[in-house]
Formats: structure tokens, sequence, C-alpha cells
């Protein structure tokens, strides 16, 4: 069959339709008019409106009951006019289809374009972090080899400066007591030398030897700190370093003292 005795079959397939459709439109109406007219009965004369607007529900509630009971009909047992509502259905839906592909296409393509971009920047990082941990690495080297000589030099050099300025401290500090807290003197010479009955000559130190000692003891001990008093110690600067908290008596053995720990 030639496509314009295609076109002419569907025309007339519409046309039957068409009237097979106006047909069963008018047999609706014819029934519903007679369905209408068979309960009209007189209307009150209180309220017709109310009465009108009643038998008016009874008569689509009746009707819409006989259209449930009813099975739908094919609308036209026509071969040609069902084929002619297939084919158009069909190219319908193969329109919406083809739509809906071409929407799902330009979306998929969309999509790898956006995966493209951003597998590229994912490539461009990556590279990005593998120059850095690599430039890292290098530094990191580089500032060992240089931090250890440096904090060796920066050590030696504060050792030194330490040392220098406890030598410093310490000189200060002998010329300070020699000055203000000498041995005691005895017509101008001083007493290196003290004799007790019995006993013999035992030499004085002086204040500057006793704070050694206890500096000492306390650095090189710190778990004993203490020093026995001696003869050798003369009692006023031991009273002296006690009455003003430089040094402190043991609990139990009051001729040991000890340094205070001014350093915590």
């Amino acid at each position: 069959m030639s496509l314009p005795q295609q076109d002419l079959n569907l025309e007339d397939a519409k046309e039957q339709l068409l009237e097979e459709c106006e047909g069963i439109w008018k047999h609706v109406e014819e029934c519903q008019n007679k369905v209408t007219f068979q309960e009209i009965e007189t209307l009150p004369a209180p309220d017709p409106k109310l009465s009108l607007l009643l038998h008016r529900v009874k008569s689509l509630t009746a009707e819409f009951n006989q259209w449930q009971k009813r099975t739908p009909e094919i609308t036209s047992t026509n071969p040609d006019v069902l084929i002619a509502l297939g084919k158009d259905q069909l190219q319908s839906l193969e329109h919406d289809l083809e739509m809906v592909l071409s929407t799902v296409h330009a979306k998929n393509k969309k999509l790898k374009e956006d995966l493209q971009r951003e597998q590229q920047w994912l490539e461009e990082q990556q590279q990005l972090i593998e120059c850095l941990d690599r430039t890292e690495k290098e530094m990191s080297n580089q500032v060992v080899q240089f931090s250890e000589k440096r904090v060796f030099q920066e050590l030696k050099s504060k050792m030194l400066k330490i040392k220098a300025y406890k030598e410093e401290i310490l000189n200060a500090l002998g010329e300070f007591l020699e000055k203000h807290f000498p041995l005691p003197e005895d017509d101008g010479i001083k007493k290196r030398k003290t004799r007790s009955s019995g006993e013999q000559d035992v030499q004085l130190i002086t204040l500057h030897e006793i704070l050694e000692s206890l500096i000492s003891k306390l650095i090189n001990k710190p778990h004993d700190p203490y020093i026995t008093i001696s003869n050798s110690f003369w009692s006023p600067y031991i009273e002296l370093l006690l009455r003003y908290g430089i040094a402190l008596r043991h609990s139990e053995d009051p001729s040991r003292i000890r340094l205070e720990n001014f350093h915590q």
C-alpha cells in the first residue's frame, strides 16, 4: 500500500471514529433526559430550589451507579480504525521517547564533560601534592643537617657565656663577701686560727668558702645537699645564713645545714 493510500485510510478512520463518538454522546444525552423527566415531581411550595437540587442529586447518583455497572466497550470494531489509532498513539509515544532520549543524551554529555574536568583537576592536584612532598623531604633533610650544626653551635656558645657569667658572678660575690664579711680580727690581724682548751688549733674558713661548699653540694648531690658544721665554721656566719633564710638546718640533725632551693 502506498503512502497516499495510507493517509487516506487514516482520514477515513478518523471521520468514522468521530461519527461513532457523536452517536454515543447523543445516546447518553437521551438517556439522561429520560431519567430526568421520569423523576420530575411537583415541587413543594415552601422551598422549590432545595427540592430541585435534591432531585438533581438523586438523578446524578442513579446515573453514576448505572455507569459503574457497565463494562467498557471498544469504541470501534473496524480494524482500519484500530490500526490508525494504534499508529497515532505509537507515533506520539515514539516522539515522547525521542525527546526523553535526547534529554538523557544531553545530560550524559554534560556529565562526561564535568567528569573529565574533575579528573583533570584531580590529576593536577595529585601532581602538586607529589611536588610539595618532594620539596618538603628535601627541605626537611637540609633543615635537619643545618639545625643539628646550629643547635650544637648555639649550645656551645651558651655554655661558654654561662661559664663566663658564672665566673664573673663568683668573683663579684667573693669580692663582696671579702669586703663586707671578713674573718674576725684581733688587733687588726685576721684570725685564721682559734685555740680551744685541750684542742689543737682550727683554721676558720670565710663566708665565701662556706657558700661555695653549700652551692657545690647542692649542685653535685641534690639528693643529699647537706654539709656538716665543723669547728672551722665561724658560728656568727652560720647564724646569719640561718636567720636570713639562706641556709636551712636538717630536721633531725641540727649539725647539718643545706642551701635553700632558690632555683625552684
